[in-house]
Formats: structure tokens, C-alpha cells, sequence
């Protein structure tokens, strides 16, 4: 037995690559058949896993030509690579005025179907890239391939998911699993904490998703889905922009982890990348969040959807803007021809990488909870503190809210803010910046609640919610980690990856915080620009609210939709269709539409 025992073993040996292939050919087959039952027997039910096998296939299939034909493609294509290089000097010209002529178009026709709004957005963008360019580093350096290329994709992404029917499902159905999917950590909180772990909402619902999340990324990791899903984004902005392979994957990282792990995948090449990298490097984390705490702004009721595609616009954003405020003057060391490779997993097994994942969370979840604890203490302090000194001139209503929301107003609105809701969003961002960013979403998630309750939207003066459009900027402005405490988190951390880099680490630090949250207001801007959200009040309480307060925004182009939709109502009925809406709605309805019909006289 002994003797045949290592015959078997030797044979194994001798054919180890054969046999794999034989067991790995056995669980496709059973896989493919698998998905042939499923969408047998229903079809719709199995589009998603059809969706992602195909998916899946098409990359298996992609990467398996590139590494074995890498040479004969690209000498394929080294001919019209060449012809480019010479015809680029005219050939540059007539592309950007082709994209001139567009832009000028698609504003003419999008502003005739969707009103003048969008332009506020637009010339908010113009904006932020001019200021961006007054205040850059080397303005006479600066490469316009990356900021404009960075610009278009941005846009392009936008169109695709904000102003596509399938996109915008797309990217709907995947914030739905994601919400879901982490609903499952309610599992470990609720036979940790007890069946009233709710009442502790913070602690006990939504550190247990940074848990949950950061455990599932540790093992994506180990598996090698990350690197290769961070390598696949890595490339297209590096081919499409034309930034260096370091800059581009530390910024498609940033859309999937946070800003101290993502230069981690990278690490080896980070004391060779010049003053521009490390700058775009930076950047980069200071204009995304992390997956990790995705899900806890998830948790407060802000749109998945709109968390998910504000993560991916970003990070095209933020070279687009590294580029412009510290334009490249030396040689980059780091490129492709150089083999550039991603750091592996340092598990040895799913479960270790598992329990890796777990562990380093309890870092994260303690410095979440200790800057919320310390940040709302010391606010609810300075508030007090701005109330005396704003009491002695006869103005107790100074707050730290208020200061912020003078300081940001202009910057909001050039987002494309509704002007009565630009003061409250700059108060939001002055939360982000001089705090963080949980408790500017912690407050937009009240902001949230109060409009989908549906109650008065001004009491004692004050506006209680918002339209849904501002909502959506806002999520898109705060969605980054630009604030004073993450940069010493930045600092920190990068210094101990690359001490030889600490000088350069220390002086470009605070210009990237500033780049990185000028990219997320570039992103609000676009989104702005694309967003065309549906009614967001119902209507009877939208007319309830004009009809009694004086400051209300007359003549809007939601009281007067509102007010159509109720004379058309009433012309298809036989009876007064008084239902919800009180006398005051109508006659106000009536000055607004100045209608001769029955049902005002």
C-alpha cells in the first residue's frame, strides 16, 4: 500500500498541471450548466448571475489573449500609433473644437428640455478648473491631455449612469445589493449587542457594517480580485489620460479602499515617483471614501446609487485636478515598460484573510467612534462659545453652522444649489471640511428624513429639507475624505510606507486636501449638470407650503407643474376634486396659472 501510496504521488507530481486543468475544466462544466438550468427554468430571475458569468468569460478571455498575443497586438497597432504622433499637431485642434461645438449643443438643446438650471452647474465647472489653473503650481507646465481627458470621462460616466435608462438601473440594481448586502452584519450586532441593538444606532448598527465590509475586502484581496479589478480601472485611466501607472492605480484603489491602503498596493515604487505623483497620489484620497465606510453612509438613508457613482467619477476627477494644480516637470522612474506589480495578499488562507480583516477594522471603527464622540463635543462647544460672543450684538443665532454656510454659500451654488438651499449645503460643507464627512452625511440624512415625512418645509423662517436635486449635489460634494483630520491621517501614514519622501509628503500635503475637494465639487458639478430629478414633494403639500408662507419661492417650476396637474385632474372629473388640497392651494394656483376656468371662479 505504501509503495502504490507513492506512485499515486509521484504521478500527481509528474501531471500536477494537467490534473488542475482536468478538476478546474470539471467545476466549469458544472458552473456553465448550472447557469444553462437557472435561465432555463427563468430566465429574468438568472439575468443577473447570466449577466455576470458573461462578464466574467469576456475578461477570462481578454486577459488570456494579452498575455500570450501582447507583442503581436501592439505591433498591430503600432502603425496608427505612429500616424497619430505625426498628424497630432493639427489633429489635436480639430478635436478640441469638435468637443467645443458639442458641449455647446448638447448646452443649447439640454437647456431648451431641462431648463437654465444645468448652466449654473456648467459654468461652476468652468469655475473650478480657472481658479485651479490661477493658483497652480507651474501654470505655464500644465499638460491639458489629463484634465480634459480627465473632465471628458468624468462627463462620459455621468451620461452613462445619471441620463441612460440602463445605466442608471445598472448602477440602481448594484446600490439595492449593496444595501442588502450589508444588512447581513444585523446578523453578528444582533447576537453580540441583543435584539434592541437599534437603540444604539451608531454604535451598535453602523460600526458593525465598517466590520463587516472591511472583512469582505480583506478576503476579496487575498483572492486577488481586488489587484485585479484595481489593475483593469488602473489601466483604462492610464491609457485614456495618459497619467502614469502609479498616479492611476492608487486612484482606481480610492474608489474601492480608503486613502492610507490604496498607496499600499503601489508600495514599492513610492520613493522613486516624482513631486507630481505623490501630489496626485494624495489627491486621489482626499477626493473618494472608502468601501469600508460606504455602507455606514448607506445606513443613514443617503442613495447607495448615488454613493456608487459619485466613488467612480472621482477618481478621473481627481487626476484631472492633481494634474492641473501640480503639473508634472520631472521624468517619471515608474512605467509599464518597467513591469509595474501590484503588493499581494500577505494571508495564507481565506479564513486568515478573513480574520485579517476583522482585526485591522477595530483600528477604523475606534477612530471613527472617537473623532464622532470628540467632533460633536467640541462643535456643540463652539456653538456655545459663537452664541455668547453672537448675544452680546443682539444675534444668539451665530453658530458654527452658519459661519460655514456664508463661506461655502457661493461655492454651492455654483454646483448648481437651488439658491434657498445653497445656505444649507454650505453649512454641510463646512462640517466636511473642518470636521469629517460622517457627521455632514449624518446631518444630510436628517435633511433626508424630513423631506420623504413630508412635513412644512419652513418653520419659525427656517427650511427644514430640501429639493431632491440639491440632496443629490450635496451627496456628491461631501463624497471624499478632504478634511483637516485626514490630513494628518495622510501624513502619517505615507511618511511611514516612504520616509524618504517625508519633506516632499509634508509640503504638497495641504495643497492636495484642497485639490481633492475641489474634484468632488467638480463631480457635484457634473452631477448637477445631469441630474433630472423627478417632483420631490407631493404636490398638495409643495401648494400647502407656497399658500402659507409668505417666503416661499413663487412661481417655481414645481408649483406651476403641480398646479397644471391639478386643473388637468379637475377638468377629467365630474366633481370638485377637492381631495388633499385646501382652498388656499387652489386660489394660489389660480394667481400663479391666472386660469379663467370654472373651478376659480
Amino acid at each position: 500500500l505504501e509503495k502504490k501510496y507513492y506512485e499515486i504521488c509521484e504521478f500527481c507530481k509528474k501531471h500536477k498541471t494537467r490534473i488542475r486543468y482536468v478538476i478546474y475544466g470539471i467545476l466549469i462544466t458544472a458552473y456553465l450548466a448550472a447557469v444553462i438550468a437557472a435561465c432555463s427554468l427563468n430566465f429574468q430571475r438568472a439575468l443577473p448571475l447570466f449577466v455576470i458569468t458573461v462578464l466574467a468569460i469576456f475578461f477570462i478571455c481578454w486577459d488570456f489573449l494579452i498575455a500570450k498575443y501582447e507583442d503581436r497586438i501592439a505591433a498591430f497597432f503600432s502603425h496608427g500609433d505612429r500616424y497619430l504622433k505625426k498628424q497630432w499637431f493639427w489633429l489635436k485642434w480639430v478635436l478640441c473644437a469638435a468637443l467645443l461645438i458639442t458641449i455647446i449643443c448638447w448646452l443649447i438643446f439640454d437647456t431648451t428640455k431641462q431648463g437654465s438650471r444645468q448652466l449654473i452647474s456648467f459654468g461652476g465647472l468652468v469655475m473650478y478648473v480657472l481658479l485651479m489653473f490661477i493658483f497652480s503650481k507651474y501654470p505655464t507646465r500644465v499638460a491639458w491631455r489629463p484634465v480634459f481627458s480627465g473632465i471628458a470621462m468624468q462627463f462620459l460616466l455621468g451620461i452613462l449612469i445619471l441620463r441612460t435608462k440602463v445605466g442608471f438601473d445598472v448602477f440602481n440594481w448594484l446600490g439595492i445589493q449593496i444595501q442588502t448586502f450589508l444588512e447581513y452584519s444585523d446578523a453578528g450586532a444582533k447576537f453580540v449587542f441583543g435584539d434592541k441593538y437599534t437603540d444604539h444606532f451608531f454604535a451598535f448598527k453602523v460600526l458593525p457594517i465598517v466590520v463587516f465590509f472591511s472583512t469582505v475586502m480583506s478576503m476579496l484581496y487575498h483572492v486577488g480580485f481586488m489587484q485585479w479589478l484595481i489593475g483593469k480601472v488602473g489601466w483604462i485611466m492610464h491609457v485614456f489620460m495618459g497619467t502614469t501607472p502609479v498616479e492611476s492605480l492608487v486612484a482606481a484603489g480610492n474608489i474601492f479602499v480608503g486613502q492610507t491602503e490604496s498607496p499600499l498596493l503601489v508600495r514599492p515604487y513610492l520613493p522613486y515617483i516624482t513631486k507630481s505623483e505623490l501630489h496626485a497620489v494624495m489627491t486621489a484620497g482626499f477626493s473618494t471614501i472608502a468601501g469600508s465606510v460606504l455602507g455606514a453612509y448607506i445606513s443613514f438613508g443617503v442613495s447607495s446609487s448615488h454613493l456608487l457613482t459619485a466613488s467612480v467619477m472621482s477618481a478621473p476627477a481627481s487626476l484631472a485636478v492633481s494634474k492641473l494644480f501640480w503639473p508634472e516637470t520631472e521624468k517619471p522612474l515608474v512605467t509599464l515598460r518597467s513591469g509595474i506589480q501590484m503588493a499581494k495578499s500577505e494571508s495564507k488562507n481565506l479564513l486568515e484573510a478573513a480574520s485579517q480583516g476583522a482585526s485591522t477594522s477595530i483600528g477604523l471603527v475606534a477612530n471613527i467612534a472617537v473623532n464622532v464622540i470628540s467632533f460633536l463635543a467640541l462643535l456643540s462647544f463652539l456653538d456655545s462659545v459663537l452664541s455668547w460672543v453672537g448675544n452680546l450684538f443682539d444675534y444668539p443665532q451665530l453658530t458654527f453652522e452658519n459661519i460655514c454656510a456664508y463661506v461655502f454659500m457661493p461655492f454651492s451654488f455654483m454646483m448648481g444649489v437651488d439658491w434657498e438651499d445653497s445656505f444649507i449645503v454650505g453649512g454641510l460643507l463646512g462640517y466636511k471640511t473642518f470636521f469629517n464627512e460622517f457627521l455632514a452625511y449624518e446631518r444630510l440624512s436628517k435633511l433626508i428624513q424630513n423631506r420623504e415625512k413630508g412635513g412644512s418645509m419652513y418653520i419659525d423662517g427656517v427650511k427644514q429639507y430640501m429639493t431632491v436635486r440639491s440632496e443629490v449635489i450635496a451627496t456628491y460634494a461631501l463624497c471624499g475624505f478632504a478634511n483637516f483630520g485626514s490630513l494628518g491621517l495622510v501624513i502619517g501614514g505615507l511618511t511611514s510606507i516612504a520616509p524618504s519622501k517625508k519633506k516632499e509628503i509634508a509640503d504638497s500635503a495641504f495643497r492636495a486636501m484642497i485639490a481633492g475637494t475641489v474634484a468632488c465639487f467638480m463631480t457635484a458639478c457634473v452631477a448637477g449638470m445631469l441630474t433630472v430629478p423627478g417632483l420631490e414633494v407631493p404636490c398638495h403639500i409643495l401648494l400647502g407650503n407656497a399658500s402659507n408662507f409668505t417666503d416661499f419661492p413663487a412661481n417655481s417650476t414645481e408649483l406651476v407643474e403641480c398646479c397644471r396637474h391639478l386643473f388637468t385632474s379637475a377638468n377629467h372629473s365630474e366633481i370638485f376634486p377637492g381631495g388633499n388640497y385646501s382652498l388656499n392651494s387652489w386660489k394660489l394656483c389660480c394667481q400663479i396659472l391666472g386660469q379663467p376656468a370654472v373651478h376659480c371662479t
